[in-house]
């Protein structure tokens, strides 16, 4: 399968070296790294370990695929829909934080289909990825249901040895997932530590309030979220990915905008369209916008 990954910072560059052992994979990425990769491959090191040779470029338009995978920045999701228009691309994936998918199936004239991936990946160096943690690709219909094109896809991925499902339920996943970057995402990014530390204590029952106001939201919505499911996810992920540093944490350390506009400011939106009060999602979202100004960054 020809596959094109748009976005190739961590996560996108792990996953896209995981598919470059069996299928023919182009990341676009920035410099140096698109660079390096191009010029000398790529290292995959940690709890996944290989070298692979993808294409690499800079140049967003003008690309050939059977899929996209799509693993930008949530606030970059216009942008890359309007060079994917450019390309021509037979479907597209999301691994994206947020519920961006609406956005690229109303640019795109081709099917989108909505995914998670719980994969640690941390870019170490230009031409160097560590997976910090083995986790689950979970892929599917945007609307849900049984989907030819998404059997497919996660066949080209577990080909890869990548650990894929391919669910018939995206509707209720995305939102858990969205809970579950509610709870972690921001509560990490603001105490500045690491998954594990939000297994116990005062850090564990904030983000156990953000995913079941995230739940209660998601239910306003249509899609059925227990409240139990979307707690259960934040400390099933927590344990799984103990040792990492979201990636919110790790925008905030490197002095770089975040994505809480698509995570914990959607659940606000979303709330605020139904009269329903968040109040934890809108203040973790306060204080992160907060110091997004404080930086310049918004």
């Amino acid at each position: 399968m020809r596959i094109l990954v748009f976005g190739a910072g961590s996560l996108g560059t792990l996953i896209g070296g995981l598919l470059a052992s069996v299928h023919d994979v182009t990341l676009v990425a920035r410099d140096p790294h698109a660079s390096r990769v191009a010029e000398a491959g790529l290292d995959i090191v940690g709890a996944e370990s290989r070298h692979v040779s993808p294409d690499a470029t800079t140049v967003q338009t003008g690309h050939d695929a059977d899929l996209a995978l799509v693993t930008v920045k949530s606030f970059d999701t216009d942008a890359a829909a309007e060079s994917l228009a450019e390309c021509d691309v037979d479907a597209v994936l999301s691994l994206q934080n947020g519920l961006t998918e609406e956005t690229l199936e109303s640019a795109l004239n081709v099917p989108v289909l909505a995914g998670t991936a719980t994969y640690g990946a941390r870019l170490v160096d230009p031409g160097r990825v560590e997976c910090t943690g083995i986790g689950r690709v979970v892929l599917g219909a945007l609307g849900g249901g049984p989907s030819p094109l998404a059997e497919r896809v996660g066949k080209a991925f577990r080909d890869a040895d990548i650990n894929t499902l391919v669910a018939s339920d995206m509707p209720r996943r995305r939102w858990e997932k969205l809970a579950v970057n509610a709870g972690i995402n921001a509560v990490t990014a603001l105490a500045r530590v690491e998954n594990g530390a939000l297994a116990s204590d005062d850090a564990h029952d904030v983000a156990h309030l953000a995913a079941r106001e995230t739940a209660r939201v998601a239910r306003l919505e249509g899609v059925r979220l227990p409240n139990r499911v979307a707690r259960d996810a934040i400390d099933r992920v927590v344990e799984k990915t103990a040792a990492n540093r979201s990636s919110m944490l790790q925008d905030v350390d490197a002095g770089k905008r975040t994505e809480v506009d698509a995570i914990n400011g959607a659940v606000v939106d979303s709330a605020t369209r139904h009269n329903f009060e968040v109040p934890t999602n809108r203040t973790l979202t306060a204080l992160l916008r907060a110091w997004e100004r404080g930086e310049g960054l918004r």
